[in-house]
């Protein structure tokens, strides 16, 4: 019988064996290497036979493994003592050959316990020599199925290791690479012996993997597993495609806690990275929508809007925007269509979050440029289809600056992608929205293109209505200034100033309304009024009833019947409701007599003494009906002064309307001296706010000697 002939022999093992398993469910002896050697495990047992085949040294493993203690088995020879009768010729001619040839035998041999049963054991046969010639067999035994149970856990963890779908790798105590699985060799695309040696650092160098490094150094340093630390970057098999891995460290430790180095595991998650990033770029998405939803078109002011649009688009989408119509469209008399050829753009608003040379190479808000038929711009225009250019070049950057100098500053700014969209609204073009990016590493795509198109859509029905609402507006404002009077004619025994200001704010413009009406001897009408509403149709109507007012004073009516007339002709469904402060000067008699209709009440600045406001009867609104109206009579001597304003000059949302009349009353008197051009001027700067949704009249009066 040879070594290759014995059951089991080799390093495999016989059918139907099955490896025990530990508590953690890896296999038993495996499983204990964490806390002993392989030896340990084994329990390995050393026997030293003479010549003559007796033994004369017997390991303490050997009474475990033969069930001798030493002093039973020393002396005796080796194939009476635990072979049985049928094995041990062939045990002898093996024996044999150890000691006459020196052969080495390796195999497993049937022995006899000493309680009697049998047992399969691994053997390791070698022939030693002495000192003086003499000739000894030295036998390393392990029970055949310690062997069988290790050697299934390590092919086990064997085929785990280069079989497994998951990255593996061992780095010794440098993070230099001591293995490598054949999945960690796809994910890096690169071959197993390149690693060996290595810091990853080396290898992967498309990945920033310095804190992954310092993770594992943690890990080394603690013995506290660090998982599912997050790596992105490229590989030299893809070096163009952005991937992202999953990695976890384990310390690895051999008997008596001495640090052998860090198992690594390494999942690729590129797709799950990518769709993560997906869903999260589409929240981010569906958010700056809803964003612009609110912030973009709050006003109906062409600017405004323009500048809400650029803001919401920075930086989410464009590190740079700007925000450019076709100048015809802001003209009362455009033609029709884009056109072709060259293209006249205004700007509108510009914004960016960074100082960068861009800002200064786009065209200043306000300033009309001409842009050449080549322009990407007027592409964008003319075709009425975004222009996308993923990565901008030097020809690029030509065709989207206004001159080669500002080119020039693009390309200092590093602008390396760069989309422009049609602002498309009721089916006409009206300019277009302009996206670069120089910080932002990422080139725009297809995505990109279409949340610049919803935005710019969304936004181009706010600069349409703003247009239209400011060209109605200015139709408005043409039609209350031509139908109000010009410069106030010179009257005897009085001096007057007054101003007109539309709305500020988007509101549009109102009905408010003044007059000087000469009357017979010498006196003279003092009129201020508003009506309710704005736009062209209070404008009209303030025309009608300004017209009205004339007329009835020129029939030398009392200011009482005055009103009453012109509430008559208001009540009609037609018109709108309105008040009127009707004033009559008579400077033969130093007084005025005033008939309000729902105004606020005038302000009188004595030559000597506070100004007050004067308590006139307040009648209802006119175009209310069957109201009663008063006249009062109140002085009014040389030098006096005498304010008839509209609500627009001192009514706001955040005060009263008491502290507003005292803040009224407090600056006429301080205004006492002034010219009463001066006087307007001021009382307008003092108590006008800022984007003030109304318009204001402004009358003042000085009696004269």
């Amino acid at each position: 019988m040879t070594a290759g002939s014995f059951p089991g022999a080799g390093a495999g093992m016989g059918a139907g064996t099955h490896a025990g398993t530990g508590a953690d469910g890896l296999p038993g002896p495996v499983a204990d290497l964490d806390a002993k050697g392989l030896l340990d495990v084994l329990g390995v047992a050393a026997v030293v036979v003479d010549s003559a085949g007796r033994i004369v040294l017997w390991s303490p493993q050997a009474e475990g493994l033969f069930g001798y203690r030493a002093e039973e088995a020393l002396g005796q020879y080796v194939a009476r003592l635990i072979v049985d009768e049928e094995h041990r010729a062939e045990a002898v001619r093996l024996f044999g050959e150890v000691l006459r040839h020196g052969t080495a035998w390796a195999g497993t041999f049937p022995v006899r316990h000493k309680d009697g049963s049998a047992r399969e054991v691994e053997f390791r046969n070698m022939r030693l020599t002495d000192d003086l010639g003499g000739l000894y067999a030295l036998g390393i035994a392990a029970d055949r199925s310690a062997v069988d149970r290790v050697e299934t856990g390590l092919a086990l963890s064997d085929r785990l290791v280069s079989q497994s779908p998951i990255g593996l790798a061992v780095l010794d105590t440098e993070l230099r690479y001591v293995l490598v699985n054949p999945a960690l060799e796809r994910f890096n695309g690169i071959p197993a012996a390149r690693h060996l040696g290595r810091l990853p650092s080396e290898v992967l160098t498309g990945v920033d993997t310095g804190p992954a490094e310092a993770a594992a150094r943690q890990v080394l340093a603690t013995g506290v597993p660090r998982l599912g630390f997050q790596v992105l970057g490229s590989v030299p098999g893809d070096p163009g495609g952005r991937r992202a891995w999953s990695v976890s460290f384990y310390r690895l430790e051999a008997a008596g806690g001495r640090v052998l180095g860090v198992a690594t595991w390494v999942v690729d998650v590129t797709e799950r990275h990518r769709a993560d990033a997906a869903a999260d770029r589409s929240r981010r998405r569906l958010a700056l929508v809803a964003d612009a939803s609110a912030r973009v078109g709050t006003t109906l002011e062409v600017e405004r809007t323009a500048g809400e649009l650029a803001s919401v688009v920075v930086p989410a989408l464009a590190d740079v925007a700007a925000v450019d119509v076709l100048d015809a469209v802001l003209s009362p008399h455009r033609p029709g269509g884009p056109g072709h050829g060259p293209a006249l753009f205004r700007a509108l608003a510009v914004a960016t979050e960074h100082e960068t040379e861009a800002l200064p190479a786009a065209d200043r808000p306000g300033s009309v440029a001409l842009y050449g038929a080549d322009r990407l711009v007027t592409r964008c225009v003319r075709t009425r289809r975004p222009v996308l250019v993923p990565r901008v070049g030097p020809a690029d950057l030509a065709r989207i600056a206004r001159d080669p100098e500002a080119a020039e500053r693009l390309a200092r700014a590093g602008v390396h992608s760069y989309l422009a969209v049609p602002l498309i609204s009721r089916g006409e073009v009206l300019g277009a929205l302009d996206l670069k990016r120089d910080r932002n590493p990422l080139p725009f795509d297809e995505d990109d293109v279409l949340l610049a198109v919803e935005l710019a859509a969304r936004a181009a029905v706010g600069i349409d209505n703003a247009r239209w609402h400011q060209s109605v507006r200015n139709a408005a404002v043409t039609l209350q200034r031509s139908l109000l009077p010009g410069e106030p004619p010179a009257r005897p025994g009085l001096e007057v100033a007054a101003r007109y200001q539309p709305a500020q704010a988007s509101s549009g413009v109102g009905g408010d309304w003044y007059d000087v009406i000469a009357l017979p001897r010498d006196r003279t009408a003092l009129v201020v009024g508003d009506v309710m509403g704005s736009g062209i149709d209070a404008a009209a109507t303030m025309g009608g009833l300004r017209t009205a007012t004339r007329a009835f004073a020129d029939l030398d009516l009392p200011p009482e019947q005055v009103l009453r007339h012109l509430d008559r002709i208001t009540v009609a469904p037609e018109h709108s409701i309105a008040t009127c402060l009707f004033a009559v000067h008579d400077p033969a008699r130093g007084r005025c007599r005033i008939a309000n209709a729902g105004h606020l009440p005038p302000v009188r600045l004595p030559a000597a003494g506070p100004a007050e406001l004067v308590p006139v009867a307040t009648g209802v609104p006119l175009g209310v009906g069957g109201g009663a109206f008063r006249t009062t009579g109140v002085p009014f001597l040389p030098d006096d002064r005498l304010v008839l304003y509209t609500d627009g000059l001192i009514e706001t949302r955040d005060a009263p309307i008491d502290e507003r009349l005292a803040l009224l009353v407090r600056l006429v008197e301080e205004t006492r001296g002034l010219p009463l051009e001066e006087s307007c001027d001021r009382l307008l700067r003092e108590l006008r706010r800022p984007g003030a949704p109304d318009d204001v009249a402004l009358l003042i009066a000085r009696s004269t000697r």
